[in-house]
């Protein structure tokens, strides 16, 4: 029998919990360990929809939840509405955030739950993450940060608990890849995920990012993945063109996460641009 980890041992203390659930490998590990300390009526699993939330992403957070037996909740959350979040300045997900909680917040107040909780893990403490002050002013508990859970700490646990996406790479929502200042839209978000689909289906694998400069989709992936996307550059130009951009390059730096906040021009390769 393998011993409880940190978290087991600190949620098993609460007597009831809520979770915040992308289906990303941190809430995921959360809401499995979870509903196996407290039992599934005492622990709950809640998602946020809205179209900043990606269909493929939602798929795996379905299906991790039907293999954990999770009580899951799929509440709808109105960020878009909100001209705050929408004119997309650079503590956007504070905004989203308190939707969030205000939405998850009131689910658990009406089914008597005690905390509401998020995947928040150590390795976040560094981070330019503005959500997490709506978080903390929303009294919502970071189990992972609590028992000082690293990233690594934290896949490894889900590899062992047969988590299926213990590994898979960051998901942030769709609106992160909005160049800052641009409008948050429904139809910027269904081109972003729109790009990002074409470009799995194309083969590339690892951290991906369609950055939407408005007019130009910007790539931004691994550097040992640069050969797929070369060696189909005139699809995946033209594929990304037909989504409504005018231009279509790759970063030549590579992925890495905050490139939007960065003011240092980055070299890029131009794949495709409309005549």
């Amino acid at each position: 029998m393998r011993p409880a980890s940190r978290l087991a041992e600190l949620v098993a203390t609460f007597p009831s919990v809520l979770v915040g659930y992308s289906g990303g490998v941190d809430s995921a590990l959360l809401a499995v360990v979870t509903r196996r300390a407290l039992g599934r009526e005492r622990a709950v699993a809640a998602m946020g929809i809205s179209p900043s939330y990606a269909a493929d992403q939602r798929a795996r957070a379905l299906d991790t939840a039907h293999r954990f037996d999770l009580n899951l909740l799929e509440l709808p959350t109105a960020e878009l509405n909100d001209p705050r979040y929408a004119a997309n300045p650079t503590n956007r997900c504070y905004f989203c955030k308190q939707e969030l909680w205000r939405v998850l917040s009131g689910a658990a107040q009406e089914r008597g739950i005690a905390i509401v909780a998020d995947g928040t893990n150590a390795d976040d403490r560094g981070e330019h993450r503005p959500g997490r002050a709506a978080g903390i002013e929303s009294g919502i508990r970071s189990p992972l940060l609590e028992a000082g859970y690293t990233k690594a700490e934290i896949r490894e646990e889900a590899r062992g608990l047969g988590i299926p996406v213990w590994a898979a790479p960051a998901a942030p929502c769709l609106s992160s890849r909005v160049l800052y200042g641009l409008t948050v839209t429904p139809r910027r978000l269904g081109q972003v995920e729109a790009g990002e689909a074409l470009l799995r289906a194309a083969g590339v694998r690892g951290d991906l990012r369609v950055r939407h400069r408005g007019d130009e989709a910007r790539i931004e992936i691994g550097p040992e993945e640069f050969p797929v996307v070369r060696s189909r550059r005139e699809q995946i130009g033209a594929e990304l063109i037909a989504l409504g951009f005018s231009r279509v390059t790759l970063d030549l730096a590579g992925y890495r996460r905050g490139s939007l906040l960065s003011t240092e021009p980055a070299p890029v390769e131009v794949l495709a641009a409309r005549d």
